[in-house]
């Protein structure tokens, strides 16, 4: 079961002093790309300030997402075949963006201490349109993202199909795990 974070009511704020309606609209009038749900394991909207790489970002809290259920090739300390594609194509969807984060209820963060999350920015789901559009591969790390994985694995096959991105562009072990 996936569920997202607080689920601010009429007049509750989300830590910013912007206030929410029943809607999930924000004051300023911006429509969220979700509806917020609570979770236990972070917040359930934010704006995404920093992309730093193809799946990976940190939140206006300070926060960093690793996005579940794929891996981008690197593009920080090294960099791989597409991470530079990767990391602008996530910022084309994210970055500057409020979204809204759905977390898995098995795990709240990785060994890092990074938030695993789905992001849901206004062009939909930042997971399954990197892996959909061959901007990354699928990575599923039991029990996290599980119940998901042969939904990612039909869409990592598909861009295979049609070699979309790194699919025809790179050596295929730059998914190798």
């Amino acid at each position: 079961m996936i569920a997202s974070a607080c689920d601010p009511g009429p007049g509750d704020t989300d830590g910013s002093d912007t206030a929410i309606s029943q809607t999930g609209a924000e004051s300023t009038g911006e429509e969220l790309p979700c509806t917020p749900q609570s979770s236990p394991c972070g917040p359930s909207t934010a704006v995404v300030t920093r992309v730093i790489d193809g799946d990976t970002v940190e939140l206006d809290s300070g926060e960093k997402i690793r996005l579940l259920n794929l891996d981008a090739p690197e593009n920080t300390s090294q960099v791989e075949c597409y991470g530079p594609e990767a990391t602008n194509y996530l910022k084309n969807i994210v970055e500057d963006e409020t979204v809204c984060l759905f977390y898995d209820a098995v795990e709240c963060a990785d060994m890092f201490g990074r938030l695993l999350a789905y992001i849901e920015a206004p062009d939909g789901e930042a997971n399954t349109l990197l892996v959909e559009n061959g901007y990354a591969c699928v990575l599923v790390i039991p029990p996290s993202g599980a119940a998901r994985e042969p939904e990612f694995t039909a869409l990592e096959q598909e861009a295979m199909q049609n070699n979309r991105g790194l699919w025809g562009a790179c050596d295929p072990s730059v998914c190798a795990n």
